[in-house]
């Protein structure tokens, strides 16, 4: 069934879908909050670390130790909420910086994200880390050669401050209205919400992005969440980005 899709734009998940989950939860989450503790013992009062200590509720913010073990908490939990990714994304920025952090792409993924670009197929990145960080995990990338910083291939950014949740099903409805407005400005041809792709390793993401009216499948990576059986008979499931075309076979 993958191989009959048909797309005009496509919306890419991050962690499972373009690069492993473990580098997300192994890599960039404890790097993260080793990172936090230098932060909180040298700029706790800092004018730059200011705005994003100051977007925690607060009573998390009283003092450097509340701030730690909130964070350190919501961390545990996996809890997907704008401070926190903001905070994450600001933390990871040396570690970029300084050449530690390195997004490890699919091998697969490159040459898709050049096929759908030369195609003329706009690429979205939907995230729940927050836009800034999404933008340094594709700026430092280990792509050969000259093709680390892959920024220019994507003509898109969201994350759950400007589309929603990514758990329901206007958050994809959102994402193609602010594309299309973008197209519009340009004077390009809007594409319907039908004539999306979205891509992610999460079922509840895939099935909010088919009750849009978005066409929809599962990646399936090694490290992913396993489907049941009723999910695999359900959904399209790709294992690689070559089993999908839009306008051209990749």
């Amino acid at each position: 069934m993958a191989d009959r899709l048909d797309f005009d734009g496509v919306v890419l998940d991050i962690e499972g879908t373009i690069c492993p989950i473990s580098f997300v939860k192994d890599v960039l989450f404890p790097y993260a909050l080793t990172s936090l503790d230098t932060l909180l013992t040298t700029s706790w009062t800092s004018p730059t670390f200011a705005p994003y200590r100051d977007a925690f509720p607060p009573q998390y913010r009283t003092d450097p130790s509340t701030f730690r073990a909130h964070v350190h908490d919501l961390v545990a939990r996996d809890v997907k909420i704008a401070y926190l990714k903001n905070l994450q994304g600001h933390l990871w920025l040396s570690g970029y910086e300084s050449g530690l952090l390195t997004c490890p792409l699919f091998p697969d993924v490159l040459p898709a994200l050049k096929h759908w670009h030369a195609s003329g197929i706009p690429i979205v990145i939907y995230s729940s880390g927050s836009v800034a960080a999404q933008k340094l995990l594709f700026q430092y990338t280990n792509g050969e050669g000259g093709d680390k910083d892959l920024r220019g291939l994507v003509g898109g950014w969201f994350d759950t401050v400007n589309a929603g949740l990514k758990g329901e099903r206007g958050s994809y409805g959102r994402i193609v209205e602010g594309m299309n407005e973008v197209r519009r400005e340009k004077g390009e041809k809007e594409i319907e919400i039908a004539r999306w792709l979205f891509c992610s390793d999460r079922v509840e993401e895939v099935d909010a992005a088919r009750e849009a009216g978005i066409q929809a499948v599962v990646v399936v990576r090694e490290g992913n969440k396993p489907l049941s059986e009723g999910e695999k008979e359900r959904l399209i499931l790709i294992e690689k980005f070559d089993q999908i075309r839009g306008k051209k076979s990749i």
